[in-house]
C-alpha cells in the first residue's frame, strides 16, 4: 500500500489504509487506521474520513464547487468558491454509489445505504439512504448498545475481532 499512497500522493493516510482499486482521490484526504475505499471512488478536496471508515465502490463526495448565481456571467466563468470541509467520523459504512455532498459531516458509526445522496449532516449512529437521504432507523436499539460501541472506539484502534459481547439482545462483534 505504501506504493499506493505514493502514487496517488496521499501523505495523510494512515498506513493501514486500504484503497481497492482505482480511484480519483484529492491529494490532501485524510484517512484513519483501518479505513478503505472501494474502486471507482471520486473524493474532493479537504475531506477526511475516521479509523474503520468503510467507502463502497463508486462512492462519491463533490459538490458545493461551482458559483451559479452571478448575472450575466456564464458559470464556466464565474470561478469556484473554498470547498467546505467533509468530515466521516469513525466506524462509518458508506454504501455502494452514494453520493455524499462536500461541507457535509457523518457522525461516528453512521451507515449510508446504497445509493443514497447525503444532503445534510448525519447524526452518530444513524442509518440513513433515500434521495436525499432521510434517517431509516438507528444502528443500535439501546443506549447501552451504543456506549458499549463508543467505548471500544475510544480505545486505540486495533486488527481483529472483538471478544463477542451481548447487551440487550445486540450481538456486540
Amino acid at each position: 500500500m505504501s506504493f499506493v499512497r505514493w502514487w496517488h500522493g496521499l501523505k495523510s493516510v494512515d498506513r493501514t489504509f486500504y484503497l481497492g482499486g482505482q480511484s480519483d482521490i484529492a491529494s490532501d484526504f485524510k484517512a484513519g487506521p483501518y479505513s478503505y475505499v472501494g474502486r471507482n471512488c471520486c473524493i474532493c478536496p479537504r475531506v477526511s474520513i475516521g479509523a474503520y471508515t468503510y467507502l463502497a465502490h463508486d462512492v462519491s463526495i463533490q459538490g458545493g464547487d461551482h458559483l451559479y448565481d452571478v448575472p450575466g456571467t456564464p458559470i464556466c466563468f464565474t470561478g469556484r468558491p473554498e470547498m467546505p470541509e467533509t468530515a466521516i467520523a469513525e466506524d462509518v459504512w458508506i454504501g455502494h454509489r452514494a453520493i455524499i455532498m462536500a461541507g457535509v459531516k457523518i457522525g461516528r458509526g453512521a451507515i449510508v445505504a446504497a445509493g443514497a445522496v447525503v444532503t445534510k449532516d448525519v447524526n452518530a449512529y444513524t442509518i440513513v439512504g433515500g434521495v436525499p437521504a432521510k434517517e431509516i432507523r438507528m444502528r443500535f436499539d439501546s443506549p447501552e448498545s451504543q456506549r458499549l460501541h463508543d467505548q471500544m472506539l475510544h480505545q486505540p484502534p486495533r486488527r481483529g475481532a472483538l471478544p463477542p459481547q451481548r447487551v440487550h439482545g445486540v450481538s456486540g462483534n
